[in-house]
């Protein structure tokens, strides 16, 4: 029976055999403990009824321990170096296909229409490589993928971001973007320790289950997604301050702003992290009738 890939010697023998060095530009940090493995696919709820997406499977780590309970498991890698190291420390699994390509590049809907057929779920399950998280998970929540969850390993400062509740330091329009699309809970912290080589943060497991429909209704989402952003312009400013400073002709139209959030029953002398995302959605569609067609 194969050892498993992430134990300090396995992963010491894995790199020796293959002479691989690390890319610090690819953010690679290689996992080289069993247990938080394992934890994670508790978390994500991985089962033989799960076709499970990877992003940055490294040596297979992480992979593994998803393709011991998951039906199907497509890995997205990005380093060609790795290849021969999946096929090989992979080999002993049937059920994972390992892609060569950047998943920002990527036509995820497609592969999933064409890859995974016949599962009742499909759940991404990934320790993400920490320069690109963001783009990556906001690429996989508005892209209109059919997933049912999203449980990755990523930099806890962001993972703070992500989960942060109105009227603290780390919310702002990042948690809303992601809590708009899912239900947001970090579910475990990881210590650098247990990282080869060991990263300069601590690492946070969040697992974000897709809303059926978003947490809010909106008139225009492009729109609502404008008006949140310009309205952490700068956090210091009140609402009114940033939303006339940020929107288009935001001076000139102050007054009908003013009435806009008069509207929305929110005080002009309030800063955007103190609003709910509910009062985002109310303040966007009182705002439309100043903007009737999207900014974008």
């Amino acid at each position: 029976m194969q050892k498993d890939i992430a134990t300090p010697k396995r992963t010491k023998e894995i790199l020796d055999k293959y002479g691989f060095s690390f890319k610090k530009s690819l953010g690679q940090n290689f996992l080289i403990d069993t247990n938080i493995l394992n934890k994670i696919v508790d978390f994500a709820g991985v089962s033989e009824k799960t076709a499970a997406i990877e992003i940055g499977p490294g040596i297979g780590a992480l992979t593994e321990q998803v393709a011991k309970r998951a039906g199907k498991v497509i890995a997205f890698e990005i380093d060609q170096r790795l290849l021969p190291i999946l096929a090989d420390t992979l080999s002993p699994y049937d059920n994972v296909k390992v892609i060569h390509q950047d998943i920002l590049k990527a036509d995820v809907e497609n592969l999933i229409r064409d890859e995974i057929k016949g599962f009742e779920e499909v759940k991404v399950v990934a320790n993400l490589p920490y320069y690109v998280t963001t783009p990556i998970i906001m690429k996989l929540l508005t892209e209109g993928l059919p997933l049912n969850s999203i449980t990755v390993m990523l930099q806890k400062e962001v993972a703070d971001r992500m989960a942060a509740k109105p009227s603290t330091k780390e919310y702002g329009s990042l948690s809303i973007a992601v809590q708009y699309y899912t239900k947001t809970e970090t579910v475990m912290i990881v210590p650098k320790t247990v990282f080869v080589p060991q990263p300069n943060v601590d690492s946070a497991v969040i697992r974000l289950t897709v809303r059926d429909e978003p947490a809010v209704k909106v008139g225009d989402e492009n729109f609502f997604f404008e008006v949140v952003r310009a309205s952490f312009g700068q956090r210091r400013k009140t609402i009114l301050n940033n939303l006339t400073s940020h929107l288009p002709e935001g001076k000139a139209k102050k007054a009908q702003i003013e009435t806009a959030l008069d509207a929305a029953s929110i005080d002009p002398k309030r800063r955007g992290e103190t609003l709910s995302i509910e009062e985002f959605g109310k303040l966007s569609d009182a705002l439309l009738e100043i903007y009737p067609t999207s900014i974008n």
